[in-house]
């Protein structure tokens, strides 16, 4: 019986706490009202101010070479359960799954951030480093981020200096390459704003590309996929190439001794046209089995070679453009009704917990003042 009327209270006491909270927030309601107002206002200025972006995607599917295996349906089979059976395929071209590392590389970006696009307002092509170096205006609130949020950045550049900077090297070098702050800066907004996805089940890629400018969103993602393709083209057909490079060498040799060795029998043949002696015979048999065989390794040698270009041809890898790049015409950014949802509902939560916070306070402190006059 006492149990029941210990938990009857307790009830009780909760339902009181209820209502006053609920009393508590009634009295505070114009705070609230004004508070929310406020928030929804610089929600309203945020939403207006942030700049527009728009999305450019393309969607293409690379044509990877299937490799014969001994295991036939069972290699499917175990790739099913995770488990590659195909261990005797090499490794000659790159699988969809690496090419997000490619395109977020950084020989990638430098790459395309020296591409040079006509952007609106600039009267000559310039490339994505100079727009966003020289020619990029930021925003009021891009501003106001700098100087609040990553003001303690500014102060720890400042103090470091222009003097802990590397300098850039050229693409062409085959050493280490080094970014300058300016690139590091540009190249992660490229980063941001540029991205590949590899969707495994209908076995295509996607690249989207946004900017603020659609023409530039378009542009810059028509030539993502162009280099993309030249990346993995690159690394395709290398091997195919280097053998290629390599019999065409050989072959210009061998070209040179034969057409040397077919002059040579000529003009022998013309010095000695009457001349029967064993000794000229000798000669020219002689200069006949060069000719041959200098001919033959030449054959032999123009076979090759042309079996090394359609050997390039057939390992150059094809891809399907499911969807080609389109200039888009609506924004993607700013998501205006959600920036003002967003701030409307932070304004609610932080009136609502200072209220709430100030009672606590308040309590507390009364708290704290009647245990004080009851000690004394």
């Amino acid at each position: 019986m006492n149990k029941e009327i210990k938990y009857n209270n307790q009830a009780d006491e909760d339902e009181i706490d209820l209502i006053a909270l609920a009393g508590t927030l009634w009295d505070k309601r114009g705070f609230i009202i004004k508070t929310v107002l406020v928030f929804a206002v610089i929600g309203v200025i945020v939403a207006l101010l942030s700049p527009k972006e728009y999305t450019a995607t393309t969607k293409m599917v690379p044509q990877i070479s299937g490799g014969s295996s001994k295991l036939g349906g069972l290699s499917s089979l175990a790739s099913i359960a995770g488990v590659n059976l195909n261990l005797n395929k090499d490794i000659t071209e790159l699988m969809p799954q690496t090419y997000p590392q490619v395109v977020q590389s950084a020989p990638f970006q430098l790459q395309l951030m020296n591409e040079k696009f006509n952007f609106p307002g600039i009267g000559k092509p310039v490339s994505l480093y100079e727009y966003y170096t020289e020619h990029r205006k930021p925003g009021a609130l891009a501003v106001v981020r700098k100087y609040t949020a990553g003001l303690p950045g500014i102060i720890i550049s400042g103090i470091r200096g222009k003097d802990d900077e590397p300098e850039g090297i050229p693409l062409h070098d085959d050493s280490e390459i080094y970014l300058t702050r300016e690139q590091e800066e540009v190249r992660k907004i490229i980063s941001e704003n540029l991205t590949l996805q590899v969707n495994d089940k209908d076995g295509f890629i996607q690249i989207n590309s946004r900017f603020p400018d659609a023409v530039i969103a378009a542009r810059v993602a028509r030539k993502a996929q162009q280099l993309l393709q030249e990346y993995i083209t690159a690394f395709k057909i290398e091997k195919a190439t280097a053998q290629l490079k390599f019999v065409e060498e050989r072959f210009n040799e061998k070209k040179g001794e034969f057409e040397k060795a077919q002059v040579t029998l000529a003009s022998f043949r013309d010095r000695n046209k009457n001349v029967t002696s064993a000794m000229a015979l000798t000669e020219q048999e002689q200069l006949q089995n060069e000719y041959r065989l200098a001919f033959e390794v030449y054959s032999n040698l123009a076979q090759q070679l042309e079996q090394s270009r359609i050997q390039v041809k057939e390992e150059t890898p094809v891809f399907a453009i499911i969807q080609p790049v389109v200039v888009p015409h609506k924004r993607t950014k700013p998501n205006r009704p959600m920036i003002l949802i967003v701030w409307i509902f932070l304004g609610g939560v932080a009136s609502i917990g200072w209220v709430l916070g100030m009672q606590y306070l308040k309590e507390a402190r009364g708290a704290w003042e009647k245990m004080k006059s009851e000690s004394t």
